[in-house]
């Protein structure tokens, strides 16, 4: 056994020494990916500084696919500006733009409207029962910058995928 066994001894303590390498360099990469990602919210003030557009609600303006750097600042919200919001039971942040704003003199609160770009129709009938304006709780952050194209490959892709399917 000797030469033979001293050989495959060898390439098991090097293999094992490799997968903990590799292991290691993952752990250090998402651990970046991660500090990174919240530096980010401190920065942007946003819990969200990055999303990507999952409809054509904002043609022409922003195509699916688009990604969107966000800011949340304590700056007046303005009507014409593009925002991206929460609504009360969805999970999917909506990226739409204030037609119009109203702020109550009593209180001070600040309540917003939207609409997409390529919607016929204001918001409302997105928005939870019974609401008929967002609060500032309601929206993640605005726009300030955006990076086009990056995932319009993928969701053609994917639609050609889903209609081969079908």
């Amino acid at each position: 056994m000797g030469w033979f066994g001293e050989t495959m001894d060898s390439v098991k303590s090097i293999q094992i020494r490799q997968a903990l390498s590799q292991a290691l360099t993952l752990g250090l990469i998402v651990t970046s990916a991660l500090i990174i990602w919240k530096g980010l919210i401190c920065m942007t003030g946003s819990e969200s500084p990055v999303v990507v557009v999952l409809s054509e609600s904002m043609e022409p303006g922003f195509a699916r696919g688009d990604i969107l750097f966000l800011h949340m600042s304590e700056d007046p919200i303005r009507a014409g500006e593009i925002v991206v919001f929460n609504v009360d039971g969805r999970d999917i942040p909506i990226v739409h733009r204030v037609i119009k704003v109203h702020e109550r003199k009593d209180t001070g609160e600040v309540y917003v409207l939207t609409k997409g770009d390529n919607n016929e129709e204001d918001d409302r009938a997105l928005y939870a029962r019974g609401q008929h304006w967002l609060q500032r709780r309601h929206i993640m952050g605005r726009a300030v910058g955006y990076y086009f194209l990056i995932f319009t490959i993928f969701f053609e892709l994917l639609g050609f995928c889903l209609m081969l399917d079908g």
